[in-house]
């Protein structure tokens, strides 16, 4: 006697915040929980190369820049290896590579400090192109978006990269390259993070 089979709904998805920043960078919301946040400073005092800051917009489909989403972000240092067991040999003393911002609640802009990063070594031995890995969350995104931040100073590196040359259209290509400037006797990159659009950041399924 064959049985009827009852299938389960699928449950709705949620979305982070609006809380989110409470909990994750409980500093930007007036929350004094950690003795140092864990962004801002993605390098370290100790850390060698470049120094450069790192900032810009998440921008939506209308063209408003979004005030409540929280960026994570992960990168080697200027010799190419990452603060883990197995990112290729030693760091300098307090490199974590790793950080958490918010964006301003009332300009959307968000920023990081940090040390521009070296090439390293991808899949099957290929070098990559400097570069920082980007999490995006915030309230109507389902999953994080992950991207990646390019510099377009380093022209013949990003035309050599294994992942940006996944990308077939030059111009998709261009929403990954952070624009390089002076600021205040400081160098500057700025990378606006568009979610939708015809300008649409490429992201990738990681």
């Amino acid at each position: 006697m064959l049985q009827k089979l009852n299938y389960l709904k699928e449950t709705p998805s949620q979305t982070a915040g609006p809380y989110v920043h409470i909990g994750l960078a409980p500093g930007a919301a007036g929350f004094d929980i950690y003795e140092r946040e864990l962004g801002w400073d993605i390098a370290g005092p100790n850390a060698e190369g470049e120094r450069i800051r790192v900032e810009g917009l998440v921008i939506d489909g209308t063209g408003s820049p979004i005030k409540d989403v929280l960026l994570e972000a992960w990168q080697a240092n200027s010799k190419g290896i990452y603060a883990h067991p197995e990112g290729g040999g030693a760091v300098e003393e307090g490199f974590r590579g790793w950080g958490r911002v918010i964006t301003d609640f009332d300009t959307g802009e968000w920023g990081f400090d940090t040390v521009k990063p070296g090439k390293t070594p991808g899949r099957n031995g290929r070098i990559q192109a400097p570069h920082i890995n980007l999490w995006v969350v915030a309230r109507g995104i389902n999953l994080g978006l992950n991207t990646r931040i390019y510099f377009d100073d380093e022209a013949e590196a990003n035309a050599e990269d294994p992942v940006m040359n996944i990308i077939e259209w030059e111009r998709r290509r261009a929403t990954l390259l952070a624009k390089r400037s002076e600021k205040d006797g400081k160098t500057v990159y700025r990378f606006d993070i568009q979610l939708q659009g015809q300008d649409e950041t490429v992201f990738f399924d990681v």
